[in-house]
C-alpha cells in the first residue's frame, strides 16, 4: 500500500480528497488540528502545523505507520479579509504562520520519508498570480508567497527526483467561504476607514464567489496530478473570468476601476 499525507484533512476539500484516495487504495494519514475517528486505510493524526514540536511528534507517529510517503498533499490554510492598515499584528503574523510556514515545516520535517518519484502538491489560490483586490491583500500575499515557495521547492527537489505542483483553486463550496463572508461582515462593521467602500465590496465578493465548484472537483484534480507521469507545476480549477479580465488591464487602469467601484 502506498501512503499519502494530507494536511487540513478534515476540511471540506481535505475530506473529499481523503475519501477519493481511500477509494483508490491509498493509505491516508489525515493530519489536522481536529480529527475524526480512525477507519480502514485512514489514520487520523492531530497536529498544529505552526508548532515545530507538534509536527515532529506527528513525524514520529507516521514512522510507526510507514517508512515511505508517496505524496504530501497540502490543504491546511486560513482565509481572511481585512485592511492592510487596520489588521491586528497578531492576525497578520498568524496568516503567514498557517498559510506559508506550516507547509514549509511539514515538507522539511517529512522529507526523509519521500523518495525519488514522490510528489508534493500544495493548494495555493487563483489569487496567487493575480493582483489582489482591496481587503483580500493579506490572503493574496500569503498565497502568493506560498506559490513562490512551491516553485523554489520544485527547483530544488527535482534534483532528488521529487516533483512539486500547485493547485490554484478558485471558489470552492466549502465552509471556508462561509467563514470568509463572516469575516467580511465583521470587517464592514468595525472598520474606521472604509465603511462605505467595504459595504460595496461585500457585493463584489458575493459575485466573485457565486461561481463555486464542489469539493469533489478538487479531489478529482488531485487524483489527476497523482496519476500524471510527469506532473506539471501549475494546475488550475474554477478561475474567475472577472478577476482574469481585471488583471489584463494595466496597473493604472486596475486602480482606476477599483476606485470607481468602491469610492
Amino acid at each position: 500500500m502506498r501512503y499519502i499525507l494530507v494536511t487540513g484533512a478534515y476540511g471540506g476539500m481535505g475530506k473529499k480528497t481523503v475519501e477519493a484516495l481511500k477509494q483508490q487504495g491509498f493509505g491516508v494519514i489525515a493530519l489536522d488540528q481536529k480529527v475524526g475517528a480512525a477507519e480502514a486505510q485512514v489514520f487520523p493524526l492531530q497536529a498544529d502545523l505552526t508548532e515545530e514540536a507538534s509536527v515532529k511528534r506527528a513525524f514520529e507517529a507516521v514512522k510507526e505507520i510507514t517508512d515511505e510517503l508517496y505524496a504530501i498533499i497540502h490543504f491546511a490554510g486560513i482565509y481572511l479579509l481585512d485592511s492592510m492598515v487596520e489588521i491586528e499584528n497578531e492576525r497578520f503574523t498568524r496568516a503567514f504562520q498557517v498559510n506559508l510556514f506550516g507547509a514549509f515545516l511539514v515538507n522539511k520535517t517529512f522529507l526523509p520519508l519521500l523518495r525519488s518519484g514522490s510528489r508534493i502538491i500544495i493548494t495555493t489560490s487563483e489569487l496567487a498570480p493575480l493582483d489582489p483586490l482591496p481587503f483580500t491583500g493579506i490572503y493574496a500575499v500569503t498565497k502568493g508567497a506560498l506559490d513562490r515557495y512551491a516553485y523554489s521547492l520544485r527547483m530544488e527537489l527535482q534534483l532528488l527526483g521529487i516533483t512539486v505542483s500547485v493547485l490554484r483553486a478558485g471558489a470552492v463550496d466549502t465552509g471556508m467561504l462561509g467563514v470568509s463572508t463572516d469575516a467580511l461582515d465583521r470587517f464592514c462593521e468595525h472598520t474606521q476607514l472604509y465603511t462605505c467602500n467595504a459595504a460595496r465590496f461585500r457585493r463584489i465578493v458575493g459575485q466573485v464567489e457565486a461561481r463555486r465548484v464542489p469539493p469533489d472537483a478538487i479531489a478529482g484534480k488531485m487524483l489527476h496530478i497523482l496519476r500524471a507521469k510527469r506532473p506539471g507545476f501549475v494546475y488550475t480549477i474554477n478561475r474567475n473570468p472577472l478577476l482574469l479580465l481585471l488583471n489584463i488591464l494595466p496597473k493604472r487602469l486596475q486602480l482606476w476601476a477599483i476606485r470607481q467601484v468602491l469610492k
